[in-house]
């Protein structure tokens, strides 16, 4: 798992369960979890190594909502759904990492009706504690043995079945010593287990070393790429990378551009010219890459704080799979393929970490990732200007700079294995 690369997918919004049809959720007669195979192929061809789902348990609505942890979503299909997708992952090389939603429960779990052991949250007033003022989600009491057991139990649950690896949905709102007791619980059993926790603020390393997980998501590196490429100020990601150097000397941080709850890239950053820089900052940074299904079609959509916000970043995909996707710049794709691929040649690039910049202006960065003896340079220009490019093996390049030897074309980019 130290070299993965996720393809991430949303699979309620996949298969066309979420948003909910006029007249109602569909029902449960489609096996529509299978949806995913027909793509499993394509993610192979991108140089994934591993599909990353979102929530696929008994849920209300949208899957953060969980009703039961040991279903799965009707929506979706049963448990011999999951085992098909899980083979045929396996098949392929994949591995499968699920969603645990493992900080709340949706608003119609039993435990709302009938908690005997003290599972959920509540005041002093006895009153449940809602998520972050989402009255429909109910906070878990971690620190209940009950608690710990429940969660514990649901990890097992699925390891045992065919999953790989867990993301902690909410980890930043879950003690630390709750991982640092279930995790170990859960190695125990499943020691080739790999846990990714969703934290957004606070100290990455002290989360990985205390509460004994193998990764969080970068989601400092993820907020300096998207606004210093649209503001053109590339002085905020090279102040970004000196902290990402500091995690990587811990751990290896979950990379991404996109996910399923923020805008998506190629509406992030609105100069088409500039969007694969953010691709080659994924593919050549340390850590673990995880690609936003849809981001490989240059596919576009907006978040809106309101409800209903999330569902234009979550939108079905084709049934009979990526043939079936049109009117998108295949060239896209093809970069994708290009630069997943360069990584996948150099595996160093897990833990690498970065040097100090060669060059360095608002528009205008050339900076060498390294790792012991290995060293790449990436050069990112957002300029009208030509730049000298640092000599070497030219790997891969916009089509401006592969066709002047030496330079970097205006708005361009490249990744050299330099002398």
């Amino acid at each position: 798992m130290a070299h993965a690369i996720w393809w991430r997918v949303y699979p309620l919004g996949f298969v066309g369960a979420v948003p909910a049809p006029e007249g109602g959720a569909p029902g449960p007669e489609e096996r529509r979890l299978r949806r995913l195979i027909p793509w499993l192929d394509h993610v192979v061809e991108l140089g994934a190594s591993g599909i990353a789902l979102g929530p696929i348990f008994a849920s209300d609505t949208h899957g953060y909502d969980v009703v039961d942890h040991f279903r799965v979503d009707p929506r979706l299909g049963d448990d011999s759904d999951v085992e098909a997708l899980f083979a045929a992952a396996h098949e392929r090389g994949l591995r499968v990492q699920l969603d645990g939603v493992f900080n709340h429960v949706g608003r119609r779990h039993p435990l709302v009706a009938d908690d005997p052991d003290g599972v959920l949250r509540r005041t002093e007033g006895g009153d449940l504690v809602a998520f972050e003022g989402h009255d429909a989600l109910v906070e878990l009491d971690h620190s209940r043995p009950a608690t710990r057991r429940l969660v514990t139990d649901a990890m097992r649950h699925w390891l045992d079945r065919g999953a790989d690896s867990w993301r902690l949905d909410a980890a930043y709102r879950v003690p630390l010593d709750f991982w640092a007791a279930v995790l170990p619980d859960v190695r125990a059993a499943h020691p080739g287990a790999w846990f990714e926790a969703e934290v957004i603020h606070g100290d990455y390393a002290a989360f990985v070393t205390e509460g004994t997980v193998d990764s969080v998501t970068q989601y400092e590196l993820w907020k300096a790429v998207r606004s210093s490429i649209q503001e053109r100020n590339l002085f905020e990601l090279a102040w970004s990378l000196t902290r990402h150097n500091e995690f990587l000397e811990v751990f290896a941080p979950v990379t991404f551009v996109g996910n399923h709850d923020v805008t998506r890239i190629a509406s992030a950053i609105t100069d088409p010219r500039h969007r694969p820089h953010a691709l080659v900052l994924l593919a050549l940074l340390g850590g673990t890459p995880a690609l936003y299904a849809g981001d490989e079609f240059g596919w576009e959509a907006v978040k809106e704080e309101r409800a209903g916000g999330d569902d234009a970043i979550r939108p079905e995909f084709p049934a009979d799979g990526p043939a079936a996707v049109s009117g998108f710049d295949e060239r896209v794709l093809r970069l994708h393929q290009e630069l997943l691929g360069l990584r996948r040649r150099h595996p160093w690039l897990h833990r690498a970490r970065t040097d100090e910049p060669r060059t360095l202006t608002n528009e205008h960065l050339e900076i060498d990732v390294i790792l012991g003896s290995d060293r790449l340079t990436v050069a990112l220009n957002l300029s009208d200007e030509t730049f000298p490019l640092t000599p070497g093996e030219l790997l891969s390049a916009d089509d401006g700079t592969r066709g002047m030897p030496g330079r970097l074309a205006p708005h361009g980019w490249a990744v050299v294995a330099p002398r």
